[in-house]
């Protein structure tokens, strides 16, 4: 099961990978942490990201496609794997699919949560609060300012990777403001067809 879970921030992509980990038996593939993974393995891509990163440069596309190449290849990602976040542009979709046919690898599917932003900003705030109330550290970007700014980021670089699938006819979208457990079961539904 190898699969791309797309949606702005707050829509519950990190919740419902944690849900297919445990069910499909892969692991989630963050490339901020298969990144810091490579840098501290001092892999010869690591390396490289470690060189840019050192520079205060932002890492390239190639970089990250390289990073991903090592982490798929991986015994636990063998039966498969979950990217979140990733890909963030349609560059790194093109090249994301490249890499995969040099492996002779598909993806099974390409996921969007679908969501209001009003009720997503109204999310985050309730989110926030209840951090509070339970007397844990609110995230910095779990505040509306922050996540208005994320939100416009996405949707200028990562919105259109949606685009980018729908029209190979690889995308499938579920609603994200559902309940969790409603949003599980359509995604269930999904991969099973």
């Amino acid at each position: 099961m190898r699969l791309i879970l797309l949606g702005p921030p707050g829509a519950g992509k990190g919740t419902q990978s944690g849900r297919l980990t445990q069910k499909y038996d892969i692991p989630q593939l963050s490339t901020g942490d298969m990144l810091r993974a490579a840098v501290a393995a001092q892999t010869p891509i690591g390396l490289k990201a470690k060189a840019v990163m050192d520079a205060g440069a932002l890492v390239s596309d190639d970089i990250v496609i390289g990073i991903v190449a090592e982490r798929i290849d991986e015994a636990d990602a063998k039966k498969g794997f979950i990217l979140d976040g990733f890909p963030r542009t349609v560059a790194q979709a093109e090249a994301l699919n490249k890499m995969l046919r040099s492996k002779n690898m598909d993806l099974n599917s390409v996921i969007e949560l679908k969501v209001d932003e009003a009720a997503l900003l109204h999310r985050i705030q309730t989110r926030a609060d209840e951090t509070l109330k339970a007397g844990g550290t609110v995230r910095a970007d779990d505040n509306p300012d922050a996540f208005k700014i994320r939100l416009e980021a996405y949707k200028a670089q990562t919105a259109p990777v949606s685009n980018y699938y729908a029209e190979k006819g690889a995308l499938k979208t579920v609603d994200g403001m559902a309940p969790i457990e409603e949003v599980s079961l359509a995604i269930d539904k999904l991969l099973e067809s």
